[in-house]
This record gives structure tokens, sequence and C-alpha cells, in this order.
């Protein structure tokens, strides 16, 4: 048995999700092995995105490994930010330039330091001060106008909460997890969760939030990946088909 873990916007999800690359993964399955996507999307935006697309899939590890849970919604594995650092912690994203903070809980919550939030469902939006209480924060998400300023405030998180969170750059996004996760630290609590070895283990992924997965186990990056990404993987692919191509034939020549 074989576990690919898949990056979902970027490479899953790369020019669309058709029926060629349905029937690679439907293959894949069949032979007994595990396809699974690992996104920093969060869990319920993950679940809408599995249902609309109607691929077979075994497990959606969600916010950048956070949560890992069946395609029905069943949560097997979750790690939360302490809720205590919410407030300190969206302040200062807006203190660097950042116009909202989007907070993975139990409610759409999209926080804004005013109400200059015309262009957002206003439903899911916050003012700073009237800042709602959290049951629990599987991650929390923001963006920037380019790259170079979201690397920038990425490094500002790390030097003033990196004891208590781990900022993931995500081209001009970022995903904060606890201090404890990344997808890479997912992966390893979803093989153990199923009784599996490092070595089953084959990441794909294309952006800066992977990187972790990507240098920790066997690892292809996308053709339209990011440098750092190519890099660090073992082998470069053009998609998932010709990803799963490649291993069933390895698979066969043992």
């Amino acid at each position: 048995m074989k576990i690919i873990a898949s990056d979902y916007d970027g490479t899953l999800n790369h020019g669309g999700i058709d029926e060629k690359k349905k029937n690679a993964i439907s293959r894949w399955r069949k032979e007994g092995n595990i396809f699974s996507v690992v996104s920093g999307r969060g869990a319920p935006d993950l679940i809408r995105i599995y249902n609309k697309n109607s691929f077979e899939c075994d497990y959606l590890i969600a916010d950048n490994g956070a949560v890992i849970m069946k395609p029905n919604g069943v949560i097997v594995c979750e790690d939360k930010i302490d809720v205590s650092v919410a407030k300190p912690f969206l302040e200062f994203l807006f203190s660097q330039g950042c116009k909202w903070g989007y907070v993975q809980t139990s409610f759409p919550c999209r926080v804004f330091k005013d109400n200059d939030f015309e262009e957002y469902d206003e439903d899911e939006c916050f003012i700073f001060e009237e800042l709602p209480e959290f049951p629990y924060i599987y991650q929390i998400n923001t963006a920037l106008e380019s790259f170079e300023e979201a690397a920038r405030v990425t490094e500002a998180i790390k030097e003033k909460f990196g004891d208590v969170l781990n900022p993931l750059q995500n081209g001009t996004c970022i995903d904060i997890v606890s201090v404890n996760m990344d997808k890479a630290k997912g992966i390893y609590k979803f093989i153990e969760l199923l009784g599996a070895e490092y070595e089953d283990v084959i990441t794909v992924g294309d952006n800066i939030n992977d990187k972790d997965m990507i240098k920790e186990f066997r690892s292809y990056a996308m053709e339209n990946a990011v440098p750092l990404i190519k890099e660090l993987a073992d082998f470069e692919t053009p998609g998932i088909t010709e990803l799963i191509e490649r291993e069933l034939s390895l698979q066969a020549i043992k």
C-alpha cells in the first residue's frame, strides 16, 4: 500500500479535475492504495470542494494538517490554536498592513479593523472591537498585496509569535496554524492513524506551504511549482494523472 498526499490548489486542481484525472485516482485506489488531499483550505471549504468535484478520496487533511477527516466530514484528528492568542494576533496583523484575518472556527469569521468590508459577505464579517468568542481555532488566514509583503509579514509573525504560531506563506496569502503543525506533521499523524510507514508516503505540491511535506517525504513538484518546491522535491510531474501512472508502473515492476 502506498499513500499519495496531494495538495489541492495548483496541484490536484491544476487546470481543473477532469475525467482522466478522476480515472487515474480510481485506478490508484483499486490497486489497494490510499489517495488523500492535504490543503491549506479550511475543513468546511475542503468538504465543499470534494462534494462539488466528485473525485475519489480516502481522507481530507485541511488547515495545513490541523484537521484530518473522512470525506463525509467526520473528524478523526485535530490540532487547535490557543484561542487566547486570537485578539493580540489579529491586532498585530492589522499593524502589519493586513486588511483582514479569517478565523477558521465553528462559524464563518472574517475580522476587520473597521467596517470596510463591502466586497465581502456581511454575515461572515466582524469588526475587531466586536470580536466574538471562539470555541476553537484551527487556523487563521490573511493576505497581502504582493508576494514580498506576504514574506515580510510571515517573518514578522515568526519573530513576534513564533513560540505559539507557525505562519505558512502560500503565495500572497499566509496560513497561520499552531506552532506544532504543518503539512508534514499532519501527515505523520495521518500515517500513525492508518498504521502505515514513512516509506509509504508520496507527496506532491506546488507552493511554499507545501515545503515541509515535500522536504520530509518522497515527493513530486508540479511543473508549475515555485522554485523552492522544485529544489526540494525528488521528482517533477505535469500533474496527478502522470504521477499516478508513474507510481503504478513502479509498483508493477516490484
